[in-house]
């Protein structure tokens, strides 16, 4: 398995050209992703998550690999996504954090490289003070990735939000600006 070192993703927007190979690796990772969250996986769910990020609280970055960001946007490259959802700025400077890998990309470095550089553009770029993660306790390996970038455990949640028809557990990661 070849481990990704920081320097070897690259993060983008999504675009419209990207739906079909979005969706693509969105339904061939459901089984991944079930019970923890669900990626957008048809043309619809896709569309009206791009039209969630013409709100300026929301940004959501593509996770690639090299030659996914060149002009002719390479999809097959895509290796995930991170959200940022919710941004409330004034005093609080905070958002919350959501995201997701696709099969075949996990547990290769990927994501963690990508969830720090999304770290740092929030903190550096878009002067946030904290980002904050809510994570189902069972969901150990995306645990292990906030841990590995820093966050830290802040409490548990009861019955936070309610997935696949479910009201499930959280425990509330985060992580602030130094």
């Amino acid at each position: 398995m070849t481990r990704v070192s920081p320097m070897r993703t690259v993060l983008r927007m999504p675009v419209a050209a990207d739906e079909g190979v979005f969706t693509a690796l969105a339904l061939r990772s459901r089984a991944l992703h079930s019970p923890w969250t669900s990626a957008p996986s048809t043309p619809e769910a896709f569309a009206a998550h791009l039209a969630q990020l013409e709100s300026p609280a929301n940004q959501t970055f593509l996770v690639c690999l090299p030659g996914a960001a060149v002009a002719d946007r390479g999809g097959e490259q895509i290796a995930g996504a991170i959200h940022l959802s919710q941004m409330v700025m004034g005093n609080f400077r905070s958002a919350y954090l959501g995201y997701y890998v696709f099969a075949g990309y996990e547990r290769r470095g990927v994501m963690r490289s990508g969830l720090q550089q999304v770290v740092r553009h929030a903190f550096a770029h878009l002067n946030l003070h904290r980002l904050e993660a809510n994570i189902q306790p069972g969901n150990t390996a995306s645990i292990a990735l906030v841990r590995a970038c820093g966050f830290t455990q802040e409490g548990f949640s009861p019955r936070y939000l309610k997935i696949n028809g479910r009201w499930r557990d959280h425990e509330r990661w985060a992580i602030v600006a130094s």
